[in-house]
């Protein structure tokens, strides 16, 4: 059946990872680039035991659902994979994602699913983006066939399935500007200058990465990554940078030799501003750093919170746990709510500036604890802190450690409030609270438009 075509194939539905389905004898077939409805002609490309994969030769007929991708990127950037399916049917899919993680994963019970809350913008959303420069751009054939001398540099995110490949990025479409300004002047003034792009392959190259976080009001922050220790290169980049943004709020650098790009264990250095951005939620103002975490779409981050508020059903006397608490958003904006609310979060400098968040809005009822969570819901703690009425819990995309959810069930509080960013680990974690606990409301929020990600909350109270 590999390397076989197949005529008038309808598309049939979406499917996880920004891919939709067809069926050929029965068989499910994987497909990219084309929306539910559409009739194409495939090759298939790949076959597995249960699954085949396939490319689409010829587009037939579009469907109701099928749009024009809005990005030059599209055909070769991982990222908005969706762009070629309606904006309604990309919520409907979102929707389906927690319905089908739940019963096949985790297979318990739950109440219908609530509609998808939509996202405002379906574009510059993202509050965050990360560049990879590289001295292995993917260079198309045209580009090769041109030149044999053709740049290799460039500055971009990395293809999919080729870790040592990066897509140079002209126009992207998930941050406001100036952050295509920035990255493609920084581009230009470094090819310039005859600066190396690194190579991760052999662990070294001057410019590493480039991060840029914005706020709601227009403050920016900016952070080079050097993989060289070379002064007076990096004087270079900082001071262009400088000059030519003279807007830029913070303006800050890392030299990282590692093999990897996570700087969380690396010396962040201060060129110029402030050594933070300020946002704003629901009136309450939040300070971020080089290594804080924040929701990336920040207009959907205040519906999330207050659904959250909202389900956690709080009237002044609770005490609140909020785990993986960051730099304290959750717990500082459930604050008014509560008795008092306990943050637990590993990264030291995050909780550092939760804390000062607590200061900066005035709040006295938060306390911010470093610690890993499988490590710290014991009765130690508690006796310290004093015991959950409620717990809030936003893990990473990976979900809870075992120890983690048994911690939380041997607290046994009132109400859980799960937030969560990947549907399969949340059902996962799931399966072992609602032995005690039963799940009262499912709610999905669209972070993400065109991406197949989602949050979703879900509560739960406790079988009394």
């Amino acid at each position: 059946m590999k390397n076989k075509i197949y005529s008038n194939i309808t598309i049939e539905s979406m499917a996880a990872e920004g891919k939709c389905v067809a069926r050929i004898n029965g068989q499910a077939v994987f497909v990219e680039g084309v929306a539910p409805g559409d009739l194409v002609d495939l090759f298939i490309t790949k076959r597995k035991r249960n699954f085949l994969e396939g490319r689409v030769i010829k587009l037939l007929k579009l469907s109701e659902h099928h749009r024009d991708p809005f990005c030059k990127h599209f055909d070769r950037c991982g990222g908005c994979k969706w762009q070629q399916v309606s904006y309604e049917m990309q919520l409907k899919s979102k929707r389906q994602q927690v319905i089908d993680n739940f019963e096949r994963i985790g297979k318990f019970p739950f109440p219908e699913v609530n509609e998808i809350i939509a996202a405002e913008e379906t574009t510059n959303y993202r509050n965050k983006l990360e560049y990879t420069f590289s001295n292995k751009r993917w260079l198309e054939k045209e580009e090769m066939d041109a030149s044999p001398s053709v740049e290799s540099r460039g500055v971009g995110f990395h293809l999919p399935n080729l870790f040592d490949k990066i897509l140079d990025i002209d126009e992207c479409w998930l941050q406001k500007n100036p952050s295509n300004a920035i990255r493609n002047a920084l581009r230009t003034f470094a090819l310039e200058q005859g600066f190396s792009f690194y190579d991760i392959r052999e662990n070294r190259g001057l410019l590493r990465n480039l991060i840029i976080r914005t706020t709601s009001s227009d403050q920016f922050m900016v952070i080079v990554q050097f993989g060289e220790q070379d002064n007076d290169s990096i004087q270079a980049v900082m001071a262009f940078l400088s000059n030519t943004f003279p807007s830029i709020t913070s303006l800050q650098y890392v030299v990282n030799l590692k093999k990897n790009e996570t700087f969380n264990d690396q010396t962040v250095i201060l060129y110029r501003g402030k050594p933070y951005i300020e946002e704003s939620i629901d009136g309450l103002r939040f300070r971020i750093g080089p290594k804080s975490f924040f929701q990336t779409n920040t207009s959907q981050t205040v519906k999330l919170y207050g659904k959250a508020l909202g389900m956690a059903e709080l009237t002044g006397k609770e005490t609140v746990y909020d785990l993986y608490c960051g730099t304290g958003t959750i717990a500082n904006f459930v604050a008014k709510k509560a008795e008092k609310v306990i943050g637990i979060e590993v990264i030291a400098e995050a909780v550092g500036d939760a804390r000062e968040n607590a200061l900066l809005n005035g709040i006295q009822n938060t306390t911010f604890i470093t610690g890993d969570i499988k490590d710290m819901l014991s009765d130690t703690f508690t006796n310290a802190h004093g015991h959950p009425d409620v717990i809030i819990t936003d893990p990473p995309r990976a979900g809870m450690h075992e120890d983690a959810v048994n911690g939380i069930i041997a607290l046994n509080p009132k109400r859980i409030i799960y937030i969560s960013c990947n549907p399969a680990t949340q059902a996962r974690d799931l399966i072992k609270l609602v032995e005690n606990y039963t799940i009262q409301e499912v709610q999905p929020f669209d972070m993400f438009p065109h991406t197949h990600h989602l949050e979703n909350i879900v509560s739960l109270k406790r079988k009394d």
